[in-house]
């Protein structure tokens, strides 16, 4: 059956959730499917999708429930027509009220914390929708804890190329970034925000580099504790030892170069960088926090270790650094692990929801007299 969907998301930056809307309307698109996308014109999933297949219906949501965007998303449905309309993050549900009642609502949430706000706001959003999706079972627990039913909640994983991450030249890469191949390299790739984690990373980075002074911590993305982390870096005596890339276009060549790859988040809905570091066969250090945990087991295709401390990190990534074939067990055991985590199995799965929700919807309209 072709389907005709619209992807809601308003977002200006790019991050892990604009990664997995970007690759689930790519395979729609390739399914023959008619997609299109309502996006900041100058954001950055706009900017990506430059070029493609995929039409982009511009629009701008400058806060919750924004009557603008309402009515912006209301003129993208009429243009369009789409037989689903597809919502991925909290402010582009907050425009669901402006969606005709005719249309098929659903919801991706990402999130492992509870949704914000008053508890009948949040059942009334999230209970006009036709299908709720998570992305991790802790996903689910928190939008359960709010007051949602939980059978009305699929739990579709995120996914990734994994097959673009079968062969990586570790020496090109770091020639590329300009590494000394001696060097223990450490790589977080996550948006500078106070969940990822980072501060706690830094703090246990000054205990590491006392044992291995040839340490390098590389750290693609942006955000807004960009000034202040770099600050504490200085006060730690690691700026030396961090290496602050920005926004990464390709992430491929940066695990490549990696010895490890760490996720020392506070909160986390699963995990995409985790899935991209599994599938490269990268031994991976990580919280025991949110959907994480749902990725890997500790000690078997990585380590966790409880969010927020700094010494508990800093000891496992001291163990890895040290330890040459505990790191090619946990990456292989990781990129075995990450075939489960694929693109085409999200989109599959998200398939799989609009159908069942456009066919609830038949057989309520036949039903009534």
């Amino acid at each position: 059956m072709s389907l005709r969907t619209l992807h809601v998301d308003p977002e200006r930056g790019f991050s892990g959730g604009e990664t997995q809307v970007m690759a689930l309307v790519r395979h729609l698109d390739t399914a023959g499917h008619a997609v299109a996308v309502a996006a900041l014109a100058d954001g950055g999933l706009a900017r990506r999708l430059e070029g493609s297949s995929i039409p982009v219906l511009p629009i701008r949501v400058r806060f919750g429930h924004d009557p603008r965007g309402g009515l912006a998303l209301r003129a993208a449905i009429r243009a369009f027509r789409p037989d689903v309309v597809h919502h991925h993050t909290s402010r582009a549900l907050s425009l669901a009220p402006y969606v005709p009642r005719a249309v098929v609502q659903v919801v991706t949430r990402r999130m492992d914390y509870a949704p914000r706000g008053a508890a009948a706001y949040v059942r009334a959003l999230y209970g006009g929708m036709d299908a709720i999706i998570a992305i991790s079972q802790a996903a689910r627990a928190a939008l359960v804890a709010r007051g949602i039913d939980g059978e009305r909640i699929v739990v579709v994983p995120s996914g990734v190329a994994v097959e673009s991450f079968a062969a990586l030249d570790r020496t090109a890469a770091r020639a590329a970034l300009g590494i000394d191949g001696g060097r223990a390299v450490v790589a977080i790739v996550a948006s500078l925000h106070l969940r990822k984690g980072h501060a706690v990373l830094l703090e246990a980075l000054a205990e590491v580099v006392r044992d291995v002074p040839s340490l390098l911590c590389v750290a693609a993305g942006t955000g807004p504790e960009g000034d202040a982390l770099r600050d504490q870096a200085s006060r730690l005596g690691v700026a030396g030892a961090v290496r602050w890339l920005g926004q990464v276009a390709d992430v491929r060549p940066l695990l490549a170069a990696a010895d490890v790859v760490v996720m020392p988040s506070l909160a986390e809905g699963l995990g995409v960088a985790a899935i991209e570091a599994m599938a490269a066969g990268r031994a991976l250090v990580a919280s025991n926090v949110g959907g994480l945990p749902e990725l890997l087991a500790d000690g078997e295709q990585g380590l966790l270790v409880p969010p927020g401390d700094p010494r508990a990190l800093g000891a496992a990534l001291a163990r890895v650094l040290g330890d040459g074939a505990l790191r090619t067990r946990l990456g292989d055991a990781g990129r075995r692990r990450a075939q489960d985590f694929s693109t085409a199995a999200m989109a599959r799965g998200t398939e799989a929801v609009y159908e069942r929700a456009l066919a609830a919807r038949r057989t309520r309209a036949a039903a009534r007299p």
